[in-house]
């Protein structure tokens, strides 16, 4: 594999010297002046037989997964084969597009393998953006005997990274533990005792609710029966997210609607799980994704594919046009899980006056996620005039923020607003509560 020689930091620097030196020398012996020249390419004659010898790549592959998590490092190794002595540590640079990672490129050290001749080395990349990653150029270079020299070889790459939404909460212990012990389990089943639907009379025990007592069968019967009534399930439940600039803000470095397509599709495995139906919306000024509603836990797959395809858009929500168009697909009354964010009043009023529609033949749960930076701002101690005016802005737009989940929440609107490690696990709770009290259907 072709491999040119370069000369190293260190040749560069002792090449560099001899320009004072040069002038040293002529101003003493200026019968000398040839002596520097002729050092400064004996320098160079040195460099080239020190990347003569260096050794030779016989050849190297990288070893790539096809598919990835947003969030979630992705390992990358490299195995690289040389023919000859590698008198020192080979290092490797792998360059991407930004959507894998924030610098777009990182450097790795290789290490010896199995034999002298094989060496390998392992990297990961944390991707900061779902779609299609690409690895486009892979450099290895390694040094010469004398460290004066680098061979360095150079590969065009075509490799692609499917970067999908971070599942890593459904896989979580915490989640599959609670799945096995939850009532309605692995396997859907009747439950009796909660919900509407009418399942069978049972005679009444004490301790019983007195509310399901039925008086007309205990009449007949000449003693006191109680309904047990089947937990309704087939509800629809819809996970509408809003796409739009300030949900492509990042918190913690990944995109707010990346946490919140994170959480949703947490409560959608459970909602699944619990036999009802899971739809996803996404909007930005216009609508962009209306999925058929999931069925079954088979489905979730197809859920997480269209999750994959959320844009990113740097433009303002319309809410008018996207909770209108929601509204109208809908043919009974459901769960709207709206994930949004907002910074300014005039987009807040808009997005009130949407869901105020909406809450009068749904039921809504609004997700935001806490804002750490807003909060860290206001409170923080000022040392400076200008400190103090930006404390005084934050907390001016903190409040802001608290009057209009003020009015969510008089519509009506059931407001979850936490960090967002745990709004997954809460809207599950919320989910779940919603659903005791029959409240969807």
């Amino acid at each position: 594999m072709k491999a040119p020689i370069v000369p190293s930091a260190r040749a560069l620097v002792m090449l560099a010297l001899f320009a004072p030196i040069a002038v040293v020398i002529a101003a003493i012996a200026p019968q000398a002046w040839l002596l520097p020249p002729l050092a400064g390419l004996g320098l160079v004659l040195l460099v080239m037989v020190d990347g003569l010898l260096a050794g030779r790549l016989a050849d190297m592959t990288l070893d790539v997964p096809e598919d990835a998590e947003i969030g979630q490092p992705v390992p990358i190794s490299l195995l690289a084969e040389f023919s000859g002595h590698i008198s020192g540590l080979p290092e490797a640079a792998l360059g991407f597009e930004p959507r894998l990672g924030e610098s777009g490129a990182a450097n790795f050290p290789l290490s010896p393998a199995a034999t002298d001749s094989i060496w390998s080395g392992e990297m990961q990349l944390t991707p900061m953006r779902r779609g299609t990653g690409q690895l486009h150029d892979l450099w290895l270079r390694w040094p010469g005997p004398l460290r004066l020299a680098w061979r360095q070889a150079h590969r065009a790459l075509d490799n692609e990274i499917r970067i999908w939404p971070d599942l890593s909460p459904v896989r979580s212990p915490v989640l599959q533990a609670f799945m096995r012990d939850a009532q309605f389990g692995i396997v859907a089943r009747r439950i009796r005792g909660e919900g509407t639907q009418f399942e069978a009379l049972s005679e009444y025990e004490a301790g019983m609710d007195r509310r399901r007592i039925d008086w007309k069968a205990s009449a007949r019967h000449t003693r006191l029966y109680a309904r047990e009534n089947e937990a309704e399930r087939d509800n629809q439940i819809v996970f509408a997210f809003d796409c739009g600039s300030s949900m492509c803000e990042p918190v913690d470095r990944l995109p707010r609607i990346d946490r919140a397509v994170s959480a949703a599709l947490t409560a959608a495995y459970v909602a699944l799980k619990g036999g009802d139906k899971v739809a996803l919306f996404g909007f930005a000024d216009k609508p962009e994704l209306l999925t058929p509603f999931a069925t079954e836990p088979r489905a979730f797959h197809r859920l997480q594919v269209a999750a994959a395809g959320l844009d990113y858009h740097a433009r303002e929500p319309n809410f008018t046009l996207a909770l209108a168009t929601l509204a109208a697909r809908l043919k009974r009354r459901s769960l709207i899980v709206l994930f949004s964010d907002f910074t300014d009043p005039t987009s807040a009023e808009l997005m009130v006056e949407s869901v105020e529609r909406l809450v009068r033949h749904h039921l809504v749960i609004f997700v935001t996620m806490e804002d750490s930076e807003l909060s860290a701002l206001s409170r923080a101690e000022p040392d400076r005039l200008s400190d103090l005016a930006t404390a005084v802005a934050a907390e001016g737009l903190a409040r802001q923020r608290a009057l209009v989940l003020q009015k969510l929440r008089r519509l009506g609107v059931d407001v979850i607003e936490a960090p967002w490690q745990v709004i997954g696990y809460q809207l599950i709770d919320r989910y779940l509560a919603t659903k005791r009290a029959e409240a969807i259907g």
